[in-house]
């Protein structure tokens, strides 16, 4: 194969493999955003929490 035809063949067989996948709807795209931005949300919380009462627990231990 020539360096033409190297990079050609690639591109064809990168176009038969997306042709495999299975996509997801709209729906379940926005569903799925939805969740990891909720997630997210109520890990940020959770882990605020946590930081904010060690930080207070260890400034009360070495005062």
């Amino acid at each position: 194969m020539n360096i033409i035809a190297k990079p050609v063949n690639f591109l064809k067989e990168v176009r038969a493999e997306l042709a495999k996948v299975s996509w997801s709807t709209r729906k379940e795209l926005l569903a799925s955003t939805v969740l990891v931005i909720t997630v997210t949300g109520i890990m940020t919380i959770f882990i605020g929490i946590v930081d904010l009462g060690l930080s207070r627990f260890l400034s009360v231990v070495f005062k």
